[in-house]
């Protein structure tokens, strides 16, 4: 039994928060997973960032409603839907996510939640679970499930390597030169034929 887990922003829809930071006009906030290892230290920063120019959850919910899923994303996962089980691992929030998933036809998604005060700022965050994607990935195996992972960031790689197989899609030139054992694809078509030879 297989289930393929994707990631989500990069891979079918926009970054997020690069979308943010065209909006508002703070290159700050391009900064992304791509960029940042350590995902704690990354939110910090974004945080600080948004307190600095008084933006909350309002400022980026009202980005996020005008974006849409990457070009062909939504038909890439309707067709691999309908040939196996497919779960969204992402460290995005799901006050982010939910208006992206009504886009996309309601894929399962396992994501994080954020902390928001009553005036909207973003005070924290909480994280489904440590390593979520790999926990994510090894709790599927341990459930019957093989697993086959594809995902643009650093913070993909653990799910990528543990699953039987693996892909960057749309990745970054220094991930791809880290990771040469790793396929890179970076149209739907190519990555669909690589999922579909290992299910």
């Amino acid at each position: 039994m297989n289930i393929v887990c994707l990631d989500l922003e990069g891979v079918l829809v926009p970054e997020i928060w690069i979308a943010f930071s065209e909006a508002t006009g703070i290159p700050e906030l391009r900064r992304t997973t791509r960029d940042e290892p350590d995902y704690d230290k990354l939110m910090h920063y974004r945080m600080d960032i948004l307190k600095e120019h008084g933006l909350g959850l309002k400022e980026i919910q009202e980005t996020i409603s005008k974006i849409e899923p990457l070009d062909g994303a939504k038909a890439f996962l309707d067709e691999l839907r309908s040939i196996t089980q497919v779960v969204i691992l992402s460290d995005t929030f799901e006050q982010f996510a939910m208006p992206l998933m009504k886009k996309l036809g309601y894929p399962a998604l396992f994501c994080n939640t954020l902390q928001v005060a009553d005036n909207g700022e973003i005070i924290g965050y909480t994280m489904r679970c440590e390593h979520s994607k790999l926990s994510s990935v090894k709790a599927l195996q341990s459930i019957g499930f093989e697993t086959i992972a594809a995902g643009d960031s650093y913070n993909d790689l653990d799910m990528i390597l543990a699953s039987k197989a693996g892909f960057l899609f749309r990745s970054t030139e220094q991930i791809k030169k880290d990771h040469p054992e790793l396929p890179a694809y970076e149209a739907f078509d190519d990555l669909m034929k690589a999922i579909k030879e290992n299910l």
